[in-house]
Formats: structure tokens, C-alpha cells, sequence
């Protein structure tokens, strides 16, 4: 049975990534992309749908974890009454290749050591077909099935009952590499790595990632993780941003609300954007706003909320038989339908990303106002149309009013691009259009007689997503109407103090009611708080939220209160950016409180490589 998802621990290379048990078993991996077909996929079901398991082979082992500072390389340390081993576990960076590295070090004594591996091809359709080798002197053990292969390097491993184990021993001051290694079927098996040089080489490029975090004050350390999981989420070679690293992790155990992240969301791309630009991560918005030009290039009425990591607009939603579930909550889901919806507030998420840009000193190239026009012209046709919401309800098409907040932002930057850059466009008839939409948002999607804006136009209910309007710079995060709005989620969405995105049990989103409090609209509370000058109170709160990250820090989608437990799929970049914007208003609060500006962000070279 499948950990804890707290118990995971995420390990990758910018192309894809690999979930690490506690118990030192890998029970999830798709390679040579996020979104690829699972060879690992016990997160999902059980160790007879693919794992990798290493550890001592004594059950009364016990260890700690953590990550190397400022990188993604995992070092378990394990101790046993015999003895003691650190197995370190990482993806090369920068090899152009598909590896999981394992290291087992001696630390004292002598430690007996068990790998267990059962490799199930596509989603645990297809067992390979599987032979020893010898090549250039060295033991490996192939395995093939369809257009995959991998080839697994290290102690022998001997066949039994559809999987290969292997037992050694290690002593103090020994080391024992195991390597993973895919490549396409058709190809010869590629050679080894050396360990050590792709150990050195992985850990320098990720603390030199890290090390440029402009982000100086409270939760600092929190901060660069997050930053590091963003990067980690971030495809280097198209510049694609995944929500996640997971597909199917329930939102509430034994419900259906089971979706797939590994894809490349506008929203929350341009989100996590403007999140490395306030850090000085200006390399990264290069490469984004080059994936964009490439997605959504073509007739502006193509536009989708959602790619894949090249772009890819053919994403369609399956059910797979061949995973049980996370802990038998099913179904698992492959693509994702909301793929075809209408949300109107995801070009108004790329706007106000671009516009960061534009504030940063990255200059428009020839293509890329072009793109906001015609983006522009398609809002213009649009905007008014009722859609399915930043939460992509699978219920009727509603007037949502964080989507037409964010239609208003669109507008807004439009014409602060012509005003402020010089850049061309029909600047009068944006600023007439901004100014109807407001005036729209204030007479329709507000309730005079609760002091709160509404989840849509015409409703009673209050919506997470209303915390965003001052990000936005919609209105004054003071603004009585806020205030108002702010006190109306308090009464209605607060869980044991978190937030939830609404409340399913009063609105038709087409699913069955009932999930747990989300870590991003929580996130967005504390930076309300900090800006609207309630600083103990978003102290209080990001204190408790920052503790419900697991022990090597990271973050699911949603936290279940009552057992205790992260929920939905992880690490979640939502959450991490969510996490860094909420740390930087405490420290702006903080700042404003004693009279001092905030830090700011400090820039890099460009010429810097991803």
C-alpha cells in the first residue's frame, strides 16, 4: 500500500521526476517526462504495479531524511543495530539523459542492504521482457517493452516471481552505486555514469539555482524550497511549467475529485512567472514567454487553458484500468477534460504575468505584443461569456467574478502597456472596456447588504478566489468592500482555521460535495492579512501553514484537518507560489510596520543558463 503522500520525497532533473518513499522505495516515476507513461506506479496501487524499493534488510532500521541544501539530491540515513548507511538518491541535471542515480555509503559497521525492483511499463499495463548483460565489464540487467527500455546497473539482481532482487552488504566507508537508465527501445543501452562527477556536477547547478533567491527576512528557508520546487516543475529544454508531479492523487479519500496535474496550466504558469520575477529569476521568464509564443500560436479562438510541456493541445481525459487508486480511491486519470472548457480569467493571468515582465526590463520582442493583441481581440469578443471558473467546475457556466476580475486586470495591463511602454494598440477602447467591467463587477458581483463580494454574479456564495482581488491591484486589500469579503470568508470557508476554495455543499460544480481546505486559497489569507495590516494574525497563520509541510518540505494540494494528512496531488506549485507570496507580504508588513521599505528583488544576468 502506497505512504502517506507527506512520507514522499521528490527527486528530478527539469524533464521529469521521481516520488521517494520512507521506506526507500521509488513508487513513482514516468520517464523521460513528467507526463510520460508510469513505470513505477505503486503510488497508485500497490508494489506489483512498479517500485524500486532499497533499504536494510533489518525491519528494525529506522531513519531521517533530508535534502542536501539548496538541491534536490534526497540522503536517507539509516541505522540499524549492525551498523549505519546514507543512500543518497538524485537525477542528474544536465546529462541529456534519463537516470535515477542511488548511492549507498558506509557510515559504520556493516549494513545488509535489499533492492527490490518490479519495473511495469505504461501504467503498470506491461511486463517487460527482461535479460542480464555484460557490457564494457559490467553486470546490467535490460529491460524492454514497446518503445521503452531501461537498463539497472549494480549488484546483481536475480529474477523471482515477476520482479529482480538482490541482497549486499556494505561496510563503513564503502560506497555501492546503483543506476537507472532510460533510453528509447530501438537504441544500445547508454553508458555508465560516473556517480560521483554526475553528484558533483547536480548539486553545483542546484545551489547555484538556489543561491540567487533574492527573498531576505521571515521564512526564508521555506521560501528557497519552494522556489526549488518551481524550478523543479519547470521543463528546461521547453520552458513548460507542470502543476504537479503527480496525476490522481485524491482531493478526499475514496472521492473522485482525482485529476492530472503534469501538465502546463496558463494560469498557474503565469503565476509561478511573476513569482520567479519578484526573485529575480528573469531567465525563467524568457523561456516561459517563449513556450507561450509556441502554445498558443494561431487563431487567438484556439486558445486553451492548458498544454502539454511542448505545447501539445491534445490532452483528452481517460480512466485507467490498470491503477487501482491511491489507496484504492479511484479512478486514476490520464489527460484532463477541463482541456476544453472556457475560464475567461486565464488570459487575464498571462497578461498581468507579461506585464511583470514588461516591469522587470525584459524588452517585448516582435512576436510577443503582437500575441497580447491578438489575445486581446479575442477578450474583446468574449469576455462576457459565462465560463467554468479558476476552480474548473464540471457544473453549469456561471458569470464567476474572480473571472471577470481578471478580465478587468487584462484590459488594465493592456492599456499600462500602451501608456506606460509606448507599445501600440487601441488604448481608448481597453480603457473603455476595463472601466465597464468594473462597473459590471461592482453593480453585479457584489452584496450590498453582507459588505461582500459574491462567487458570481447574482449568487450568495463567497469564493477563495476573491482573496486575489488586491493582488491584482483591483482594489486596496483595506477597501472596506475587501474587508467585508474578507470577513465573509472567514464566517463561511474557514475549516479549523484554512480556507476552502467554496463550499460544495451549496454550489453545483458537478461532483459530489466534500474536500478538504486548499494550502494555495490558505496561503492567500495570510497575504491578505499581511497587506490589509493584520500581521499577527497572517504570522499566526503561515506559522501553522508552513508546518504542514512534510519533513523535507514540501506540499501537497490540500491538508485534511482531521487526520492530520496532506491531500491531492504534489508537490504542488500552486501551493509553493502561493507560500513565497504570502512570506514576501509578511516581510512587506513588517517593513511598513517600522517604517522601512521592503527588500527588493535583486536581478540576474540573462546570459545566465537555465
Amino acid at each position: 500500500m502506497a505512504l502517506n503522500i507527506e512520507d514522499y520525497a521528490l527527486i528530478g532533473d527539469c524533464h521529469s521526476a521521481a516520488l521517494v518513499g520512507r521506506d526507500g522505495s521509488i513508487d513513482w516515476l514516468c520517464l523521460p517526462r513528467y507526463d510520460s507513461a508510469s513505470m513505477f506506479g505503486a503510488l497508485l496501487g500497490d508494489e506489483d504495479h512498479g517500485r524500486w524499493l532499497l533499504a536494510p534488510a533489518d525491519p528494525a532500521a529506522t531513519c531521517t531524511r533530508s535534502y542536501e541544501e539548496g538541491t534536490f539530491i534526497l540522503t536517507t540515513q539509516w541505522t540499524t543495530p549492525g551498523g549505519s548507511v546514507e543512500v543518497i538518491d538524485f537525477m542528474p541535471h544536465g546529462d541529456h539523459r534519463a537516470d535515477v542515480l542511488r548511492r549507498v555509503r558506509g557510515v559504520s559497521g556493516a549494513v545488509e542492504m535489499i533492492e527490490d525492483l518490479r519495473i511495469r511499463f505504461g501504467y503498470a499495463t506491461t511486463m517487460p521482457w527482461v535479460r542480464q548483460v555484460t557490457t564494457g565489464g559490467e553486470h546490467g540487467l535490460v529491460a524492454v517493452a514497446g518503445p521503452d527500455a531501461i537498463i539497472v546497473r549494480g549488484p546483481v539482481l536475480h529474477a523471482a516471481d515477476h520482479r529482480h532482487a538482490a541482497r549486499f552488504r556494505v561496510i563503513a566507508g564503502e560506497d555501492v552505486d546503483l543506476q537507472l537508465s532510460w533510453y528509447p527501445s530501438h537504441r544500445e543501452p547508454p553508458p555508465t555514469l560516473d556517480v560521483s562527477a554526475a553528484y558533483a556536477t547536480t548539486a553545483a547547478w542546484w545551489r547555484g539555482w538556489a543561491g540567487t533567491c533574492t527573498h531576505e527576512g521571515p521564512y526564508r528557508d521555506e521560501v528557497v524550497r519552494s522556489m526549488l520546487v518551481l524550478r523543479a516543475l519547470t521543463h528546461e529544454t521547453t520552458g513548460g511549467i507542470v502543476a504537479a508531479a503527480t496525476t490522481s492523487l485524491p482531493e478526499l479519500r475514496g472521492g473522485h475529485r482525482n485529476w492530472d496535474y503534469r501538465y502546463v496550466w496558463l494560469r498557474d504558469a503565469a503565476l509561478t512567472l511573476t513569482v520567479l520575477l519578484s526573485h529575480g529569476y528573469e531567465v525563467e521568464a524568457h523561456g516561459w514567454r517563449a513556450w507561450l509564443l509556441r502554445a498558443v500560436a494561431g487563431d487567438p479562438n484556439d486558445v486553451q487553458i492548458m498544454y502539454g510541456l511542448a505545447g501539445e493541445r491534445y490532452l483528452p481525459e481517460r480512466e485507467l484500468t490498470s491503477l487501482p487508486g491511491y489507496r484504492g480511491s479511484g479512478p486514476v486519470r490520464v489527460g484532463n477534460g477541463a482541456v476544453d472548457q472556457f475560464q475567461s480569467d486565464v488570459i487575464g493571468e498571462v497578461m498581468v504575468a507579461l506585464h511583470a515582465a514588461r516591469e522587470a526590463g525584459i524588452a517585448e520582442t516582435e512576436f510577443s505584443w503582437p500575441l497580447q493583441r491578438a489575445l486581446a481581440g479575442f477578450l474583446e469578443q468574449n469576455w462576457s461569456r459565462p465560463d467554468q471558473g479558476i476552480w474548473e467546475v464540471r457544473g453549469p457556466a456561471r458569470e464567476f467574478t474572480h473571472s471577470r476580475v481578471m478580465v478587468w486586470a487584462a484590459f488594465d495591463r493592456l492599456v499600462r502597456g500602451a501608456a506606460e511602454y509606448g507599445l501600440p494598440g487601441p488604448v481608448e477602447r481597453w480603457a473603455r472596456l476595463r472601466d465597464e467591467v468594473r462597473h459590471e463587477i461592482e453593480e453585479r458581483g457584489f452584496d450590498r447588504a453582507r459588505n461582500s463580494y459574491t462567487q458570481y454574479f447574482g449568487g450568495e456564495e463567497v469564493d477563495a478566489s476573491l482573496l486575489v482581488l488586491p493582488q491584482v491591484g483591483f482594489c486596496d486589500a483595506s477597501d472596506p468592500r475587501m474587508l467585508g469579503t474578507v470577513a465573509a470568508i472567514e464566517a463561511d470557508l474557514l475549516r479549523e482555521g484554512l480556507v476552502l476554495r467554496y463550499r460544495t455543499d451549496a454550489v453545483v460544480d458537478g461532483l459530489a460535495a466534500g474536500e478538504h481546505p486548499f494550502l494555495a486559497c490558505s496561503f492567500w489569507l495570510v497575504e491578505q492579512y499581511a497587506a490589509s495590516g493584520r500581521e499577527a494574525d497572517a504570522v499566526a497563520l503561515m506559522d501553522r501553514l508552513v508546518g504542514f509541510a512534510n519533513d523535507v518540505g514540501l506540499l501537497s494540494e490540500e491538508y485534511d484537518v482531521d487526520a492530520g494528512l496532506q491531500a491531492g496531488n504534489t508537490p504542488q506549485a500552486l501551493s509553493h507560489l502561493a507560500l513565497v507570496r504570502a512570506a514576501d507580504a509578511i516581510v512587506g508588513c513588517v517593513a511598513a510596520a517600522a517604517g522601512a521599505p521592503a527588500t527588493a528583488p535583486a536581478t540576474r544576468d540573462p546570459a545566465d543558463s537555465l
